[in-house]
């Protein structure tokens, strides 16, 4: 059986698509829960859950933990994750990760220039994140994370910090498979840019050669809430498919709903799907007499699989994740862990 929690809110999200700031920190990361479609945020585990819900690192199989990810995103901008967590006995897990996104060089144009200058800038985006989780009872756990973000465009760059939280209850209503989870994600203060950049010459009185600085409009960061539940059912031995849902409303665009299905097989091999739809309700800005296409998302189904493999005492496991991308490429996600 499968649950979706939602709730109802009127923050008009879908207004505001493409003003938030560290845009970049809506940029999944992990095979397994993109091939999903983002809807195990109940049952995420490990280093993947530093991104999805903090409060599944202190689940991780194992003590120690290394993973890295790459995607393929959109316009031939490269992902990658890399992220080490290890658990401290009572005390819970700590995790370190790092994302780095790849856009390549850009031709740098100017007012007076403006099929450029010949000059190449190389942005770089950066997002570092330490998480702490840990386990309240064998039923419940927590996680908070902290993310320094870091922007640079040429001459100009932008610095900020995002907080997230969630919490996982497993067993939910003594249901044996039952899980629940909830995530607040990417809480912090307005970021703007800075730097030379954004000096400018200009003219008083006629005379050339007084300069002036241009203030930079602040931002919100891309805030989230998401509720999930998830379902395991064993099918027979060392068969077991996991059924989840999430509801993740946004502050920056319409709210979303996430399905997904995993196999698990004697927990060796993995077969995952998944779809996203978002509810694109009408608003001030949309007349009220047009039609609204309410399953419209860019992204949509995605699918995926995995396998794990033990070396002695270290476990080596392998994920691919395929998205779909409407109008542009299409993601591809993989992904390589190790516990010891």
């Amino acid at each position: 059986m499968h649950f979706v929690l939602s709730v109802v809110s009127f923050a008009g999200g879908e207004n505001r698509v493409g003003n938030s700031a560290a845009a970049e920190l809506l940029i999944p990361v992990g095979a397994r829960d993109i091939a999903m479609a983002g809807s195990s945020i109940a049952t995420s585990t490990g280093l993947d859950a530093m991104y999805w819900n903090p409060a599944g690192l202190a689940r991780a199989e194992f003590a120690t933990n290394a993973v890295f990810s790459h995607m393929n995103y959109i316009a031939d901008i490269g992902i990658q994750y890399v992220a080490i967590s290890t658990r401290f006995g009572d005390f819970g897990s700590l995790g370190l990760s790092i994302k780095s996104v790849g856009i390549g060089e850009i031709a740098v144009t100017t007012e007076d220039q403006p099929d450029g200058t010949g000059q190449m800038i190389n942005p770089t985006l950066l997002n570092i994140g330490l998480t702490y989780s840990r386990m309240l009872t064998d039923r419940i756990s927590i996680g908070a994370s902290a993310t320094l973000i870091s922007e640079r465009f040429g001459l100009v760059s932008a610095t900020g910090v995002a907080f997230s939280g969630g919490v996982q209850y497993s067993g939910l209503a003594n249901v044996t498979g039952l899980s629940v989870g909830v995530a607040v994600k990417n809480l912090g203060p307005r970021m703007s840019f800075d730097g030379d950049g954004l000096i400018r010459e200009g003219i008083v009185s006629n005379a050339s050669g007084s300069f002036y600085k241009v203030d930079a409009e602040s931002f919100d960061l891309p805030s989230t809430i998401e509720i999930g539940l998830a379902y395991n059912y064993v099918l027979a031995e060392e068969n077991m498919i996991t059924v989840s849902g999430v509801f993740q409303n946004n502050n920056f665009s319409a709210d979303e709903y996430k399905a997904g299905l995993e196999y698990n097989y004697a927990n060796t091999f993995f077969l995952r799907g998944g779809y996203t739809f978002s509810d694109i309700t009408k608003s001030a800005a949309i007349p009220s007499n047009d039609a609204v296409d309410r399953s419209a998302h860019i992204f949509g189904f995605s699918a995926g699989a995995g396998l794990r493999y033990p070396v002695g005492s270290l476990n080596v496991s392998f994920d691919y994740a395929f998205r779909s991308v409407k109008f542009l490429e299409n993601n591809h996600v993989f992904t390589v862990g190790l516990g010891f």
